[in-house]
């Protein structure tokens, strides 16, 4: 396959600027101004072009809990947002902490063949923080990093033991920061809010200190670690000091820590229940002040489907997550990009380049002879969210009607176009 894509802005490193790119046989051949047309034309005039986006911490829920996603639908959706790749949790039935859910997860998505999917496998047997899991043969499987998501692992030395064990795999752990005791059944920020509403509340300590501690171990054993969906103002704080020191550490969050704050509770819609919570808007301030300064190393969606039947009951019983992988590139374009300070490159940089440096991905930019994982998005477009229109199963959204920019023309995976908004 051959093609040309035109009379687009290309989104480097360095800069955007305006840039054919010849595509030929997955790879991207040639880079210029004015190439000659050969094969099909894509005529991307008043788009940009960025380096596939990357979402390293999604559930794509299969298998096991199909009902509320499976690869395909997940895929569909990925592709729909804009990723050419994701890295799906280990909270699947049965957990993915052996060789064999691993391989079965890259046979499906093999099968689905729309966005390359990476699984990522448990820490711990069945996620129970007890017993390593098969790290290595899960390696070995196609596992690109660990982690018993949605769960620290509480036990100090099994993490120490983990830590080890994944950087002999030349891999990561991923970790879920929240002490489990001082959540103590907590469902939302506590504070304020909290007290209005009398839902029960978590410390900003609860994941403060599991943050605390998996730096302590990254600089003691010189390993490196990764801290999932930064939440509070004090964990920015605790890794941009580990990474002045020189630790080892990075650290990603999410739209919804940037874009809300614990407000949305007072309605009681269970949509806004994610784990760790939303917080305050010092909170908000701290992690949009984080991406900028490259002290959180990239956006995830943390995608989370669930059906109606999880969300539509009361706050305290309902499922944590959020879908939003078909809403993340156009809510951070616009908040941090439209609306803030942050340029084009720092987003792709973000989005892309650092989840694929950090887990040693193919892609993140966009260079001759590099493989033609693409996206094409029209910046100037503007909609309103609506979950029922989603292509993932999950339609849970905190961001109904919230008007955003940036809409998704193009998904291109190895040269080939898997999602077109056309």
């Amino acid at each position: 396959m051959k093609y040309v894509i035109k009379n687009g802005s290309v989104v480097f490193s360095d800069g955007v600027r305006p840039c054919d790119i010849l595509v030929e046989d997955g790879k991207i051949a040639k880079i210029g101004e004015n190439l000659p047309a050969e094969g099909e034309v894509i005529d991307a005039e008043g788009l940009h072009i960025f380096p596939g986006l990357i979402d390293m911490h999604v559930h794509l829920r299969e298998p096991g809990y199909e009902g509320k996603e499976d690869i395909e639908s997940g895929s569909k959706a990925a592709v729909a947002g804009g990723f050419t790749q994701v890295c799906c949790m280990p909270n699947t039935n049965p957990v993915n902490d052996n060789a064999v859910v691993t391989t079965y997860i890259k046979y499906r998505a093999e099968k689905v063949n729309l966005c390359k999917v990476n699984p990522i496998g448990s820490i711990t047997k069945g996620e129970k923080g007890e017993e390593l899991a098969e790290i290595g043969k899960m390696a070995a499987a196609g596992a690109v990093a660990i982690s018993d998501d949605g769960r620290s692992v509480m036990d100090s030395k099994i993490m120490r033991l983990a830590m080890e064990y994944a950087n002999d795999f030349n891999i990561k752990c991923l970790c879920h920061c929240e002490d489990e005791n001082l959540v103590d059944g907590g469902v939302v920020n506590e504070g304020l809010n909290s007290t209005i509403t009398g839902l029960k509340g978590s410390l900003r300590a609860a994941e403060d200190i599991m943050i605390a501690r998996e730096i302590a171990l990254s600089e003691s054993l010189d390993i490196p670690v990764h801290i999932c969906h930064v939440s509070t103002y004090s964990g920015v704080e605790i890794i941009r000091s580990a990474k002045a020191r020189g630790v080892k550490v990075t650290a990603e969050s999410c739209p919804h820590y940037f874009w809300l704050t614990d407000d949305v509770i007072r309605d009681f819609d269970t949509n806004t229940k994610v784990n760790p919570p939303i917080r305050e808007e010092k909170d908000r301030q701290a992690i949009i002040a984080g991406l900028m300064d490259g002290t959180l190393d990239c956006i995830v969606t943390d995608h989370a489907p669930h059906g109606k039947k999880d969300k539509q009951v009361e706050y305290s019983l309902a499922a944590f997550g959020i879908s939003g992988i078909e809403t993340s590139f156009s809510l951070s374009y616009t908040m941090l990009v439209k609306e803030g300070e942050m340029t084009l490159s720092q987003l792709a940089e973000r989005m892309s380049a650092a989840p694929a440096r950090i887990l040693g991905l193919e892609g993140g930019k966009i260079e001759e002879g590099g493989v033609a994982d693409l996206t094409i998005a029209d910046l100037a477009a503007k909609y309103v969210i609506d979950g029922e229109k989603f292509v993932s199963k999950g339609k849970n959204t905190p961001f109904n009607g919230t008007e955003v920019y940036g809409r998704v023309a193009y998904t291109i995976v190895d040269g080939d176009i898997k999602y077109s908004a056309k």
